[in-house]
């Protein structure tokens, strides 16, 4: 039910409520004065505060502000026997749930005990929602250890509380939303809304009508006023995806709200002023598109104030054993399946694989072998068709080559890249690979990479 200290200096008065609130299924500690109070409070876990205005050694107020001050989540009821509007005003101005006048009606006393529990549940509710989403789309859940991320990941704790304006370039799948969401969740901004819209997936009429609103009978069909996604995102960040496609009609409008920051709907005179950082992603170089005349040069300066280009994922294949370990992690946690990771081949095959996708089609493939396997390892065998024979394939048999022979070169190169990207350092190198040491020894010496050749002075043993 709840756990409650109730504070009144009337002994009587106390233990007649104590022993009620009790019997409806209430936890209950008393205290008969301030001081007391404030043990109690240190002492237990509380849901909830009733406390009478008028004590010994101070008032209902004191214990409201030291509530306020050292346990801000928990919810006070003030009683009195004198209420009047003005100490109601002051007692809910001070940050108290409810003020009930005494004698107390039992009904209107459980009420209101009710709602302060039911409110503090919401309360804790959208804080764990809250922790879930920081999870979801903060820092965490971008993964990889490639150099060029880790500037990434520099640059966004650098920029996230700034409210310049973010271009984000990158192939489709290389997680442009997901760097837009945790600049938005590391920024003062965090608690506002986060508002995204694909500007290439909707006509530039109705483009227009989700950035900026409409007023009714602005259009056949527009049959009551409609709010922008600029509007909703008010104080908090929107991100325009795919910003390439806007029309050069939709350019000039968008050019105009990020100078000013105001417009007004479609159908309407009513100019709108907004707080909204603005972050945009596209997949084409843009600096092309100035060049060839498909984007205005104005909107290309005014939109690149801040550039992240990020790097598809076939030139990062370090990360790509932590990327499918993230993901599956993350599938098996959803669905109480079981699978531990990855074998040797299956990793080595998604690190030979190109990646048309990028991180989406690897996320998809990972979730597809979570479900379809058998096992607690993903193997080769639970991979695609075309990730299976994604390296290049063996020559045919008149050249005298197997295919292990033919498949003995990608792998010495995918090695040499690791080995190389990891400065020679042969635990990171294997842990990367997702392949212990002694494996990976093994392969460094039937593949003749056991010296680490140095420019000018020839090659030098490792160590």
């Amino acid at each position: 039910m709840g756990s409650l200290l109730l504070v009144d200096d009337d002994r009587h008065v106390l233990e007649s409520m104590s022993n009620w609130l009790r019997e409806l299924g209430y936890d209950v500690v008393e205290a008969a004065n301030c001081r007391e109070a404030v043990e109690q409070i240190e002492r237990h876990k509380l849901d909830l505060v009733l406390a009478d205005i008028r004590l010994p050694d101070g008032d209902g107020f004191d214990i409201l502000a030291y509530c306020n001050d050292n346990h801000p989540g928990l919810t006070v009821i003030l009683l009195t026997g004198y209420g009047t509007v003005e100490t109601g005003v002051e007692a809910i101005r001070a940050g108290a749930f409810d003020l009930l006048t005494k004698p107390l009606i039992d009904e209107e006393l459980q009420m209101s005990i009710q709602r302060a529990l039911s409110q503090r549940e919401v309360l804790e509710e959208n804080k764990q929602l809250k922790q879930q989403l920081d999870i979801r789309f903060g820092m965490e859940n971008i993964v990889g250890s490639d150099r060029r991320m880790l500037k990434i990941y520099d640059m966004i704790d650098s920029i996230a509380d700034t409210k310049a304006t973010v271009l984000i370039g990158g192939e489709s799948g290389t997680g442009k939303s997901l760097i837009a969401r945790a600049i938005h969740r590391r920024s003062g901004r965090r608690d506002a809304p986060f508002v995204e819209i694909a500007c290439g997936a909707l006509p530039e009429a109705l483009l227009e009508s989700e950035l900026f609103g409409h007023v009714a009978g602005a259009f056949t069909g527009a049959a009551t006023d409609k709010m922008g996604k600029f509007l909703q995102a008010d104080g908090g960040t929107i991100f325009l995806d795919e910003i390439g496609t806007a029309s050069p009609a939709m350019q000039v409008k968008l050019l105009r709200v990020l100078q000013e920051f105001e417009f007004e709907p479609v159908g309407g005179t009513k100019t709108h002023h907004v707080d909204s950082r603005v972050i945009l992603a596209t997949n084409e170089t843009l600096s092309q598109a100035v060049a060839e005349g498909r984007f205005r040069q104005d909107l290309f300066y005014r939109i690149n104030v801040i550039n992240i280009e990020l790097p598809p994922i076939r030139e990062r294949i370090a990360d790509i054993p932590l990327l499918a370990q993230h993901f599956l992690e993350t599938v098996c946690a959803e669905t109480g399946r079981k699978v531990r990771g990855f074998s040797e081949d299956a990793t080595l095959a998604m690190q030979r694989y190109q990646w048309p996708g990028n991180v989406r089609e690897l996320q998809n493939i990972v979730e597809r072998a979570v479900f379809l396997g058998k096992s607690e390892v993903v193997t080769l065998a639970d991979l695609p068709l075309e990730l299976r024979t994604g390296a290049p394939m063996a020559l045919p048999a008149s050249s005298g080559r197997s295919l292990k022979d033919a498949l003995g070169g990608p792998e010495r190169q995918i090695i040499m890249d690791m080995l190389e990207a990891n400065n020679w350092n042969r635990s990171a190198t294997a842990d990367a690979l997702g392949i212990n040491r002694t494996t990976l020894y093994k392969k460094m010496k039937k593949l003749g990479l056991q010296e680490q050749p140095r420019a000018g002075v020839g090659a030098l043993p490792l160590r």
